[in-house]
């Protein structure tokens, strides 16, 4: 499957130049599909995916967009310190932003942790085919935060960081601009429940069992605002599904998506 990498430093997008985010765009195998955005981690990037968004779109026939956002991988740098609504942020600004200048209309939006967030906020307000989530958090839990404790640990202490500066041109500025914001005080009250209610799409929601970074009241806070949505748990697998258990991800995402996208 050809895959179209950009990687510019410039846009001139309305007329104005600009920094652009890395990004690979991988064409649809089948045209009337549309295109899956992959939404990264909080210490994720486009290669941090490695091979599985080129599996996803050719599982589902879909076109793919994967891109870095602002401060990750090799994007440009954020312009400030993040905020305790940098979620809202990327959903409601960065992303459309983003689909406008890639022409992409109605997306299927697959996010992880941090990115399962910031698509469920972007679907709350805009036209959105349907969401794919890996380990969404809607509301911040002790777990999560004693998660993000032990990194913060094992990033001052191991190898952590140089393995990922293999994703990061500014590794320090990734780590740090996720972890101080989570580890907070204001964050604490962090909450999207109520955004919940403007979802329309058809919803997947994918949890491992052993998630080392939330509990299953996640998926029942979602369920109890889209109660249509579908959960699939997946025993012996952590906070990372498409990594440690592909073959089943991708199987019922493409599953999900053929009755989804009718």
């Amino acid at each position: 499957m050809a895959t179209l990498y950009v990687c510019t430093l410039y846009s001139t997008l309305h007329g104005a130049r600009k920094p652009v985010l890395e990004r690979v765009r991988i064409p649809a195998a089948r045209a009337e599909r549309p295109h899956i955005v992959l939404l990264h981690e909080g210490l994720g990037s486009v290669t941090h995916w490695r091979d599985f968004p080129h599996r996803l779109a050719a599982a589902t026939g879909c076109g793919a967009l994967i891109y870095s956002r602002r401060g990750y991988g090799a994007s440009p740098p954020l312009e400030g310190p993040r905020t305790v609504d940098y979620l809202h942020q990327e959903a409601f600004h960065e992303l459309p932003a983003l689909l406008e200048e890639e022409h992409i209309e109605r997306p299927v939006l697959f996010g992880h942790s941090d990115g399962a967030s910031i698509a469920l906020l972007h679907a709350s307000r805009f036209p959105t085919a349907a969401l794919v989530l890996e380990a969404p958090h809607v509301f911040v839990e002790e777990v999560t935060i004693e998660g993000v404790r032990k990194m913060k640990s094992a990033y001052e202490t191991t190898d952590l960081s140089r393995r990922l500066a293999r994703y990061h041109a500014d590794v320090d500025g990734v780590f740090r601009g996720w972890n101080d914001i989570w580890l907070h005080p204001g964050f604490r009250e962090w909450n999207i429940e109520a955004a919940l209610d403007g979802i329309a799409c058809p919803v997947l929601l994918i949890q491992g069992e052993q998630d080392e970074f939330a509990t299953t009241a996640q998926l029942a806070a979602i369920k109890l605002r889209i109660s249509a949505a579908e959960t699939l748990l997946i025993p012996g697998c952590g906070h990372t599904p498409h990594r440690e258990h592909p073959e089943t991800v991708l199987m019922h995402a493409a599953r999900f998506l053929d009755r989804s996208l009718v």
